[in-house]
C-alpha cells in the first residue's frame, strides 16, 4: 500500500492523513532544502500519535514534533517549535541532545518557533516543554547517535559493536580509528524517522544532562547584544499605533481622520472599530493618532469594589474557558461534617493581577506579494499563524511567524493582537511595519489573571484526622483545586462565571489561589485541634513526592526548633501542579500600625523528578518566588466603568529590590527515578499561603484576600 503524507515542511496535525498502516513516505527534499546535506533525524506523528474525535478528524497530537540535523560542517542543528521566554530551555534542551549524542554543547544550535522551520507546537505553556520537548530530543537525538555509528561501520568496515561516540567523533575502543561527523555526512542525504525503540541513557547515567551547563548564549544576554522580538527593524520600516476606546466595550460612534491623513509620511487605517496610523517614527506616528477625532459610545460596567459580588451573582454565566478542570468529589461531605470535632468554613478572595512583562506585546509586519511575515513576541507562534490566516483570509502556508525571544510572558502572550496590528498597518501602507504597545496599553488591552471567590469547610477529628473537605471556586479557575491531602469525604468545583474584565492564562493559574486557600485553612484546622501546622500536614499526606518536599523545606527552615521573636512569626504551605511538588518556608517579621508586612527569609523545596541543570532550575525557583510575593501582598487591578485605574508602574505595584527576603534557599530534590516534569510555574504556587500562615502566627491576623492587605484587617 503507498502510505503518502505532504510535509511543507511540518504541517499542523488535522492536516495529517492516517493511513491503515501507518508509517509516513517522507518527503526528503523539503527538509534538506531547509538544513542541507548530511543526516536527518526526525521525529514524526506515528500511527497511534492522534487521538480521534468523532466527526472531527485528529485531535491534537499526543507526541510532539522535532527533527535533528547532522551536517557536513559536523556540526548539528536541532528544530523546535518552542519558544525561548526566559525559562532557559534553549541550554537545557541543548543540554539533553549532547546527552544522547555524546557531542560538546557548543557544537549544537537550536532553531526555535519558526513556523517555516520548525515542527508544528501548540505552544510554550503549561510547563510543557521539559516533559514533552526534552524526552523526544533525547529520542531524536540517541537515533542520530545510532544512525552516525552505523555509518562509521559501514565506511570503515568495523563491526558497530565496537564503536562508540565520544566528543563528538565516532571511535573506536581505543580512540582509532576516528570519525569526525562531517566525514560521515559528507555527500548525503539521509532521512531516519524516530522508532519506538529509541533507547535513551538513564538519568543516573547523565553527563551533560543534569549538570550546570553556563547558559548558551549567555555572554549575549548580559552584554546586550541577545536580539528580543522588539530588537527586529527591517528596511524602510514604519512605526504604527493604535487609536483605543477610552474603555471596555466602548463602540465608534463618530470619526475624523483628514488631518491625519494630510501628515506627510503617514498612513491612516480605518476598519470598524479599528483604527490605526504607520509613520516614519514614532514620535510622528502619536502626532497622526492624536490629530484624529473620534467619539465613542460607552457601556456601564461594575467595578472592582463590587466585583466579588458580581462574579458570584453571575455563576454559571460562562467565561471559565479552559480554567475549570482540577475539582473532584468522593464520599459525603454532610456525613464527614457531622463526624468532625471542629468545623471550620471561610471565604478567600482574589484580585485580577497583570503580566507586567518587561517586553510588551510587540510585533514587525512585512508584506511580499500576497505573502506575510510576522516577528512577534508570542508562545503560541502556530497559533498566532492561525489566528492572522482567520482573520486576514490568507491561507495559512501564506504567512510566516518567527518568535525571537521574549521579554517574559508569564502565559500572558498567547495571543497576537500586536501581530494582526501590524499586519493590517503593513498591508496599507506597503511597507514593513513594527507595533509595540505602550506599558498602559500592556497593563489595559492585555488580558489578566482571573479573579475570584473560593468557598472553603473542613472537618477534623482531635486526633488531627480530616473528616470533610469542600471547597468552590468561582471563576479563578480549576487548577490544583482537589486536594491532596487523604480525606475521605470530598467535594471540590468550579464554577465559571461572567468576567467583567479580559482574562486569560497566568503563571500556574489557578493553582496559587486555590493552594492559598487550602494551605491557610488547613492552618486553621491544624490550630482548631492543637496540632502543630507540619505534623498535621503529614498525619493526612500519603503523597509521598508531596511529603518528601514538606520535610525536606521544615528541616532546612529548622521548623520547630525555635521559637520567632515579638512581631515575627513563621509559616509553612506544600502543593503540587503539572508534575512539580513545591514546599515552600517564610519568616516575617509584621508591623499592625504601620500594616507593613516583611518577608525576611524564604525556603523553597522542589521536586520536579530529575533535574536538567540544577542551577538554572534554582534560578526559575528563587525567580517564582519573587514573582510571587507580588501577587501575595502587592499586585491587584484597578478599575471602574470600563477603564483600568493603575495602569502604570508608578500605580502597579510590584515587588522591588527591598521586598525581597535577605535570605532564600532552595532544595532541590534530584528523584533520578522520575521523568524530568516542567518547573516554570508550581514553585510560585506555595509562596502565598506560607506568607499568610506565617502573618497568622506573628499577630494572630487570618488574611483572606490576595493581596494580602493588613491595614484593612
Amino acid at each position: 500500500m503507498n502510505k503518502t503524507s505532504t510535509l511543507e515542511p511540518f504541517i499542523e496535525p488535522e492536516r495529517y492523513e492516517l493511513h491503515e498502516i501507518g508509517g509516513w513516505e517522507l518527503d526528503r527534499r523539503q527538509f534538506f532544502r531547509i538544513a542541507g546535506g548530511g543526516v536527518i533525524v526526525a521525529l514524526l506523528l506515528g500511527e497511534n500519535a492522534l487521538a480521534q474525535r468523532p466527526g472531527r478528524g485528529p485531535a491534537a497530537p499526543r507526541e510532539v514534533g522535532a527533527w535533528l540535523h547532522v551536517g557536513e560542517d559536523s556540526n548539528v542543528t536541532v528544530y523546535t517549535g518552542k519558544v525561548e521566554i526566559g525559562q532557559n530551555i534553549r541550554t537545557s534542551l541543548t543540554q539533553v541532545v549532547s546527552e544522547e549524542l555524546h557531542t560538546p554543547v557548543e557544537r549544537i544550535r537550536l532553531v526555535m518557533a519558526d513556523t517555516a522551520l520548525t515542527p508544528y507546537d501548540a505552544g510554550t505553556f503549561g510547563s510543557s516543554t521539559t516533559p514533552q520537548m526534552a524526552s523526544q530530543l533525547r529520542r531524536v537525538a540517541a537515533t542520530a547517535r545510532e544512525e552516525l555509528i552505523g555509518l562509521a561501520a559501514d565506511q570503515g568496515k568495523i563491526d558497530r559493536t565496537t564503536l562508540s561516540i565520544k566528543d563528538g567523533k565516532v571511535v573506536g575502543p581505543d580512540g582509532k580509528p576516528s570519525f569526525d561527523f562531517g566525514d560521515l555526512t559528507k555527500g548525503k542525504q539521509l532521512m531516519r524517522v524516530v522508532g519506538a525503540d529509541a533507547a535513551t541513557t538513564p538519568a543516573d547515567k547523565w553527563t551533560t544532562a543534569g549538570t550546570s551547563v553556563p547558559k548558551v548564549d549567555g555572554r549575549a544576554f548580559v552584554t546586550g547584544g541577545h536580539q528580543y522580538a522588539s530588537d527586529v527593524k527591517r528596511p524602510g520600516m514604519l512605526i504604527g499605533k493604535v487609536l483605543r476606546p477610552p474603555s471596555f466595550k466602548a463602540t465608534l460612534a463618530s470619526i475624523k481622520t483628514d488631518d491625519a491623513e494630510k501628515m506627510a509620511g503617514v498612513t491612516v487605517v480605518h476598519d470598524g472599530d479599528f483604527v490605526a496610523v504607520a509613520a516614519p517614527s514614532e514620535h510622528e506616528a502619536q502626532e497622526a493618532l492624536d490629530a484624529i477625532q473620534a467619539e465613542w459610545k460607552e457601556t456601564p460596567q461594575p467595578s472592582a469594589k463590587e466585583l466579588f459580588d458580581y462574579l458570584r451573582k453571575h455563576a454559571g454565566a460562562g467565561g471559565g474557558g479552559g480554567f475549570g478542570r482540577g475539582g473532584d468529589s468522593r464520599g459525603a461531605v454532610e456525613e464527614g461534617m457531622k463526624a468532625a470535632d471542629a468545623k471550620l468554613e471561610a471565604t478567600y478572595t482574589v484580585a485580577y493581577i497583570a503580566h507586567a512583562p518587561l517586553e510588551t506585546r510587540t510585533a514587525t509586519a512585512e508584506w511580499d506579494g500576497g505573502k506575510l511575515t510576522v516577528w512577534t513576541g508570542t508562545q503560541r507562534p502556530f497559533g498566532v499563524r492561525g489566528d492572522l490566516a482567520r482573520a486576514l483570509n490568507v491561507p495559512e502556508d501564506g504567512i510566516h511567524v518567527i518568535a525571537p525571544d521574549m521579554g517574559s510572558g508569564y502565559g500572558g502572550k498567547h495571543t497576537g493582537e500586536a501581530a494582526l496590528e501590524a499586519a493590517r498597518l503593513a498591508k496599507a501602507a506597503g511597507k514593513p511595519v513594527k507595533v509595540v504597545w505602550t506599558r498602559k496599553e500592556e497593563m489595559t488591552w492585555a488580558y489578566f489573571r482571573p479573579a475570584g471567590v473560593i468557598d472553603v469547610k473542613g472537618g477534623v477529628k482531635k486526633d488531627g484526622v480530616l473528616t470533610a473537605w469542600e471547597c468552590h471556586n468561582y471563576n479563578s479557575g480549576g487548577s490544583a483545586l482537589a486536594t491532596p491531602y487523604d480525606v475521605a469525604n470530598r467535594r471540590t468545583e468550579f464554577h465559571s462565571a461572567d468576567s467583567p474584565l479580559k482574562q486569560g492564562s497566568y503563571r500556574g493559574l489557578a493553582a496559587t489561589a486555590n493552594a492559598f486557600v487550602r494551605e491557610s485553612h488547613m492552618d486553621d484546622l491544624a490550630q482548631a485541634v492543637g496540632m502543630d501546622p507540619v505534623a498535621f500536614r503529614i498525619k493526612n499526606l500519603k503523597e509521598q513526592r508531596l511529603r518528601a518536599v514538606l520535610e525536606a523545606a521544615a528541616d532546612k527552615f529548622g521548623w520547630g526548633k525555635d521559637k520567632p521573636a515579638a512581631g515575627r512569626g513563621f509559616g509553612i504551605a506544600c502543593a503540587t501542579e503539572k508534575g512539580s511538588y513545591i514546599a515552600t518556608c517564610a519568616e516575617v517579621t509584621v508591623d499592625k500600625n504601620r500594616g507593613r508586612i516583611q518577608v525576611e527569609r524564604l525556603v523553597c523545596a522542589f521536586d520536579c523528578g530529575a533535574v536538567l541543570n540544577p542551577d538554572h532550575l534554582k534560578n526559575q525557583i528563587e525567580g517564582g518566588a519573587i514573582m510571587a510575593l507580588g501577587g501575595a501582598l502587592f499586585e491587584h487591578i484597578d478599575f471602574a466603568d470600563g477603564k483600568i485605574l493603575n495602569a502604570a508602574f508608578a500605580d502597579y505595584r510590584v515587588p522591588r529590590f527591598r521586598d525581597a527576603p535577605a535570605v532564600l534557599e532552595v532544595v532541590l530534590v534530584d528523584r533520578k527515578d522520575i521523568a524530568s516534569a516542567g518547573a516554570g510555574e508550581t514553585p510560585l504556587i506555595a509562596t502565598a499561603p506560607a506568607i499568610g500562615n506565617a502573618v497568622f502566627a506573628a499577630c494572630g491576623v487570618r488574611l483572606r484576600s490576595l493581596p494580602m492587605d493588613l491595614s484593612h484587617a
